[in-house]
């Protein structure tokens, strides 16, 4: 179990509740699929991926990015059990969608981009310490079915 300071619950909780869920889910997942191209191969239902503006607009990008911005929505309610949140989760993204894992990191780290562009004065480096290791522990939880 993963042990947080009541610091790092406060630095976590105050930027969630300023998030754009739709905006910033949107943004993180476009930006993973333009910089990290290979993942749009779990995406091919999406339609459209031919470039950075088509990817943008997609609209299946948009309402898939607000999804997973929303399961962090989850983990923040339950940080004291991430890996019990995550478990379903895991399960299909390994044995039925057979993500690769490395994928959940670079997510995480697209989101760390995404919220300090968004939230420049409030994301301060303590604040990215605990979304960092919000992120990680996500990662980790979702990638649990591999091991």
């Amino acid at each position: 179990m993963v042990h947080w300071t009541a610091e790092e619950k406060q630095l976590i909780t105050s930027v969630w509740s300023k998030i754009n869920v739709e905006e910033c889910g949107a943004e993180a997942l476009a930006r993973l699929l333009i910089v990290y191209p290979w993942t749009q191969r779990f995406f091919a239902s999406f339609g459209n991926l031919s470039s950075p503006t088509a990817i943008i607009g997609n609209p299946k990008v948009r309402s898939h990015g607000r999804k997973v911005l929303t399961s962090f929505g989850e983990a923040i309610k339950n940080l004291d059990n991430i890996k019990g949140t995550y478990a379903k989760l895991s399960e299909l993204h390994c044995e039925k969608l057979h993500v690769d894992p490395e994928n959940f990191r670079l997510l995480g780290d697209i989101l760390i981009i995404v919220l300090a562009s968004h939230f420049a004065r409030d994301f301060t480096p303590a604040c990215q310490f605990a979304w960092q290791k919000l992120v990680s522990v996500v990662a980790h939880a979702l990638a649990r079915k591999y091991h």
